[in-house]
């Protein structure tokens, strides 16, 4: 079962010249980092980084994802859901998604990366395109129960190759701010 139930009201997805006001310096950087955020919490964590898959399955897509993926509202799509662990702890939780029609004979295969991070994946391969990243505070109800909070900062962008498209998302959990307080030179 999915963690990211529909909430009353949809969030508004936002590119940074539109954020008002601005978050503090620091989590404008990772919001905004246009890099992996893979790599980044590789090297956060010495090395102590791991991926936990949470759900991965068909189902019908949200309608913030369908409109960012310019599919009709209640397509059905690949979701996969993981944390993004730092030395065990969740540090983010990830959302990503594409839709069933563009993945068939793709060639990516999604429902086969287990704990292999998918933002690794879709970096390497120079013939996605990745769009603007947008930010909102993402909504409590949409999270797993364990990491179940209010304000926290969630940023997606979406990667295009040819025909397909996958949505990432990617909340910030407070373990995370915690982890680049303890340690700034790694950040």
């Amino acid at each position: 079962m999915p963690h990211s139930k529909s909430p009353s009201a949809t969030p508004v997805w936002l590119p940074r010249s539109q954020l008002t006001p601005l978050p503090d310096t620091s989590t404008l950087d990772w919001l905004f980092d246009e890099g992996s955020l893979t790599r980044r919490l590789i090297r956060l964590s010495n090395d102590g980084f791991s991926v936990t898959p949470l759900f991965e399955g068909w189902q019908s897509l949200r309608a913030d994802e369908c409109a960012a993926l310019e599919l009709a509202e209640g397509s059905e799509g690949w979701v996969r859901e993981v944390y993004l662990r730092g030395h065990g702890e969740a540090w983010v939780f990830a959302r990503s998604v594409a839709a069933r029609s563009a993945l068939q004979g793709d060639g990516l295969h999604m429902d086969e990366l287990g704990s292999r991070s998918l933002g690794e994946l879709l970096f390497c391969d120079q013939a996605f395109q990745r769009r603007a990243i947008e930010v909102c505070h993402y909504p409590q109800a949409w999270l797993p129960v364990d990491a179940q909070a209010s304000e926290l900062w969630g940023r997606r962008s979406r990667f295009d190759r040819g025909a397909l498209s996958v949505l990432v998302a990617e909340i910030f959990l407070p373990t995370l701010w915690s982890a680049t307080r303890a340690h700034p030179e790694n950040c």
